[in-house]
């Protein structure tokens, strides 16, 4: 068998089974809840790696991974270590309980839905409902760019013929099966993604000689801008690259803060908390979930760090960053290039099928059904605009991607740390604040919302960007300030307005003094 038609073949199984998975999943979304929350009943496997899965996609490995492996060498890897212990463990012990009670207890679907049921505010639902569906168009358009990197390695195609097929195939099995054939296709998708990364990283190390060969190379990195930027950092010798915390910690700080902290506010992690089924299978997914980050992540920008020692077939100033990976992996054998290129695709399609139902579902429940139509669309209605919407959506996106890859728009991460920090700058504390305080006002979340989006819009802007300090004209400093801002804006702002209504605030949160009877393995009862 030839090397293309393996590739193909490969390729068309997993297709098969994408669109397979979709048909079987039908039955469960016959109604809004089924269709977007996999009727609150998902388990503990399916919930952790549709989590995980969402969470990781081309963005990080071709993007990220490149981009910070090569700007910090193997210390990149403590981004992958954060995502797992802040953005997985951290997050489902803080937020998945609460999230998935009150959510229940609101009748919310959406995140713009727990803000208007929680503050009883039909404004704030609307205006949480346009900041989603404006930042997670450049999110989404950013999946394609990586993808195409590795199809024009791996099978030469097209870069608009890479757009179409993940268009398409992830078009197909979220409309016709909706959020369990997502879960479904995340968890085949996360086998792949965790397998494959393990296989590539001692690939890629082999070619090199090992991990101590390769450990020595990148110590002996003599590229003159390598190490020119090492000692202007912090007056480094060349080693740098092979160093525990890299030539710049203070920026990987907030790589680490952005990527890792940042999924507490964004829309599509967030949701899979409101479809858990039960207690424990929170306990499972916590695990399960902070091993897959800690495998996937710290895999990928581990494998990253080595990047510098491909600098021969490196060029950024051409190609940008997002070469950096898809150059690594050129040499390697046919199989497993063609097992990469399922492995990002499987990736991107998981991530991209979370965003599609979360913009779609938050346009048609919370701004059409809830705002414009005040209610008064059906159950059917709903499913069917959804729908809609999402192929609108995968197909925006898709446009989009391709008028951005002749832009000056060219790196990954620039579009993903504006998506990131203005999801994030704008929810993450005001969603936080409303799950645990009943101080929690209506106004602090609108001046969190503004302050968020705000920045990070000055931030796109050369005009408003130079006005910032130089420090947070990055995207991703900036996300970072916003995220971290918003924790100080609620208190504050909380604390000068006018308070909630006590007997709504007493209602909402009366959800957490529901008695349950749990088994004695659990609790031991209390003394007689």
């Amino acid at each position: 068998m030839s090397p293309l038609v393996l590739k193909l073949a490969l390729l068309g199984l997993f297709a098969l089974l994408m669109i397979g998975v979709g048909i079987y999943c039908r039955r469960h979304s016959t109604d809004v809840n089924g269709f977007v929350l996999g009727g609150r009943a998902v388990g503990p496997w399916l919930t952790a790696f549709a989590y995980g899965t969402s969470y990781f996609s081309a963005v990080v490995f071709v993007g990220y991974a490149g981009q910070f492996g090569w700007r910090y060498g193997i210390s990149a890897t403590w981004a992958g270590i954060g995502n797992a212990i802040i953005g997985s463990l951290m997050a489902w012990v803080i937020l998945g309980r609460r999230t998935r009670i009150m959510s229940q207890h609101l009748d919310s679907a959406t995140m713009p839905q727990f803000f208007g049921e929680r503050f009883q505010s039909t404004s704030l639902k609307l205006g949480a409902s346009l900041i989603i569906f404006i930042f997670l168009i450049p999110y989404t358009a950013s999946l394609y760019n990586g993808l195409s990197r590795l199809f024009s390695m791996g099978f030469s195609i097209d870069y608009s013929v890479c757009i179409v097929l993940m268009a398409v195939l992830t078009a197909v099995y979220v409309v016709v099966g909706g959020y369990m054939a997502t879960a479904i296709n995340d968890f085949i998708q996360g086998i792949i993604m965790l397998v494959g990364i393990v296989v590539l990283i001692g690939a890629v190390l082999m070619s090199q000689g090992g991990l101590q060969a390769s450990l020595v190379k990148l110590a002996q990195v003599t590229d003159a801008s390598a190490v020119a930027s090492a000692q202007a950092l912090n007056g480094a010798t060349p080693g740098i690259f092979a160093s525990f915390l890299g030539p710049d910690p203070l920026n990987l700080l907030f790589v680490v803060l952005l990527t890792s902290l940042g999924t507490w506010g964004l829309p599509q992690m967030v949701q899979k908390f409101y479809a858990i089924t039960n207690e424990g299978a929170i306990h499972k997914g916590t695990v399960i979930s902070t091993v897959f980050a800690l495998v996937v992540a710290g895999g990928c920008y581990f494998l990253g760090g080595f990047g510098r020692i491909f600098a021969d077939r490196v060029d950024i100033a051409r190609n940008g960053y997002d070469s950096i990976i898809p150059a690594m992996l050129e040499s390697l054998h046919p199989a497993l290039i063609a097992m990469t290129v399922i492995l990002v695709l499987a990736a991107s399609m998981s991530t991209l099928s979370s965003l599609v139902i979360a913009s779609s579902s938050t346009l048609a429940i919370d701004f059409l059904h809830g705002c414009l139509l005040k209610g008064r669309m059906s159950q059917r209605q709903q499913l069917l605009v959804i729908r809609l919407l999402i192929v609108v959506f995968i197909a925006i996106s898709a446009a989009i991607a391709l008028v951005q890859y002749n832009s000056k728009v060219t790196f990954i991460a620039q579009l993903m740390g504006i998506s990131w920090g203005a999801l994030a700058g704008s929810f993450l504390a005001p969603f936080l604040y409303s799950l645990y305080w009943k101080g929690t006002t209506k106004a602090s979340c609108w001046a969190c919302f503004l302050f968020g989006s705000l920045l990070m819009v000055a931030d796109m802007i050369p005009a408003t960007k130079t006005l910032l300090p130089k420090l947070i004209q990055s995207p991703i400093n900036c996300g970072v300030v916003a995220m971290l801002g918003g924790l100080v804006i609620v208190p504050v702002v909380s604390a000068l307005s006018r308070k909630p209504e006590k007997a709504m605030v007493e209602k909402i949160f009366s959800c957490y003094d529901r008695k349950v009877t749990v088994s004695v393995k659990t609790a031991v009862g209390e003394a007689k």
